[in-house]
């Protein structure tokens, strides 16, 4: 059963991988720059792709600090679980 889960996991990373597709998701004023300075050569475009990215890094990144000082501080060391050695009768 769990290799069955795994393949299925596997499967879907997969197939999200083969949909993506570029997304065009900018105003009209920052579209008619960045087309004008592709033209012109200027490396405008660069610098907004860069920020871009910096922005989209920037929460990810943030949630990553969160969840490392969350781990680092509320992990348990040396637990001692006392557990009974009779069955328990779930009934």
């Amino acid at each position: 059963m769990k290799a069955l889960r795994l393949i299925f996991a596997g499967l879907v990373l997969f197939l999200m991988v083969l949909s993506i597709e570029p997304a065009k998701s900018q105003c009209a004023m920052c579209s008619a720059q960045v087309e004008t300075n592709a033209k012109s050569g200027s490396k405008a475009t660069h610098g907004l792709n860069n920020g871009v990215l910096l922005l989209l890094a920037a929460p990810y990144l943030a949630a990553g600090c969160v969840g490392y000082i969350w781990y680092k501080n509320y992990r348990r060391k040396n637990v001692d679980l006392k557990m009974r050695n009779e069955k328990l009768n779930l009934n």
